[in-house]
């Protein structure tokens, strides 16, 4: 009786121990990041990306915006700053813009709705409060959830942590992991600020564009019209490299890789044009896919993409979505056939 006593109070001294330290439960946690996504007017964020995708990491530096309830503004430029991409949400629809390219496209999309997104602090709380199997642990300063993804390739990268500061709730970092639990994709966060105040015209299309233009100039018209074909890395059993073929066209070479067995795909690469007029934007049908290193455009049968002033499409009657997104993924560094 003495030893049962003993072990019970050994029990309440250990809860009181933590109550002392303010340590929080699960359910307290997921309740306030609960009521900070309903309270969360704006914020502004900087991030570093790395990728983990290719042969090499691939190290990108991601400003973030956001307004409530449906403005948005994500800039992702490379360690180089010699690209960038920019996704716009506004009154007006989505727009993808790419400086260098004088390039503006529409999007009817509910981005970045229904999915995650690694960069997004909304996006990640909902992750964790849709996820009712969460993992939860602290430390000194973090708190910390692994969560399942919600991406279309969730199969790809159907795990993610994610560290939050114990202080204000802001995001300190994700990992978004590979089903052996390799970190394909982090995400580490500084100056967030939450509550950020923005000037009308933040969010405006034509704007953003110029600004983005003094950073990345245009490209000059039938500069370096030579480039190293890419070859897709992932591994689709059955399916191999059947032929390759180079055309010449007014801007330069066209590759068209051809890739058959088990399944099917065929992928064109060819130099970027540059845009007349980038202030008029073209519209896309189409879903804004994220790819890691760049913004796409999917398709039922196939994804476009531009990067490094290299245009890239992929199209296939027999790849799941998916696949398609898995091999676009797939198509960094220079890999030998």
């Amino acid at each position: 009786m003495k030893k049962r006593f003993m072990l019970l109070l050994a029990g309440l001294m250990v809860m009181f121990a933590l109550a002392a330290c303010g340590a929080k439960s699960q359910e307290s946690v997921v309740k306030d990041l609960d009521e900070a996504l309903t309270d969360l007017k704006s914020y502004k964020a900087n991030a570093k990306m790395t990728l983990q995708m290719g042969s090499d990491p691939q190290v990108y530096e991601v400003e973030i915006w956001h307004k409530d309830p449906d403005y948005y503004r994500v800039n992702l430029k490379n360690a180089q700053k010699d690209q960038s991409q920019m996704i716009l949400r506004n009154d007006d629809g989505v727009f993808v813009l790419t400086p260098a390219l004088n390039k503006s496209f529409r999007f009817q999309s509910s981005w970045p709705q229904n999915s995650s997104q690694a960069y997004l602090y909304e996006s990640l709380v909902q992750d964790i409060l849709e996820d009712k199997e969460a993992k939860f642990s602290e430390t000194k300063q973090h708190y910390v959830f692994e969560t399942k993804t919600r991406y279309q390739n969730s199969q790809m990268l159907p795990l993610q942590e994610i560290k939050l500061n114990k202080k204000d709730l802001a995001p300190v970092s994700v990992k978004v992991m590979d089903s052996d639990r390799n970190a394909l994709v982090t995400v580490e966060f500084s100056d967030v600020k939450i509550g950020a105040d923005f000037d009308k015209d933040a969010f405006d299309m034509k704007k953003n564009m110029t600004a983005s233009q003094l950073e990345v100039p245009v490209m000059a018209a039938g500069s370096d019209k030579e480039f190293t074909v890419k070859y897709p890395v992932a591994d689709l059993p059955g399916v191999t490299l059947k032929d390759e073929k180079v055309m010449e066209t007014a801007n330069g070479k066209r590759i068209v890789l051809t890739y058959g067995g088990e399944k099917s795909y065929t992928l064109v690469q060819e130099k970027a044009g540059v845009m007349d007029d980038g202030a008029s934007p073209v519209s896309v049908n189409g879903n804004i896919v994220d790819l890691g290193f760049t913004i796409g455009a999917q398709s039922e049968n196939s994804i476009r993409w531009t990067h490094q002033g290299v245009e890239y499409m992929l199209a296939s009657s027999n790849l799941s979505p998916e696949e398609m997104v898995m091999v676009a993924k797939s198509v960094q560094g220079d890999v030998e056939k």
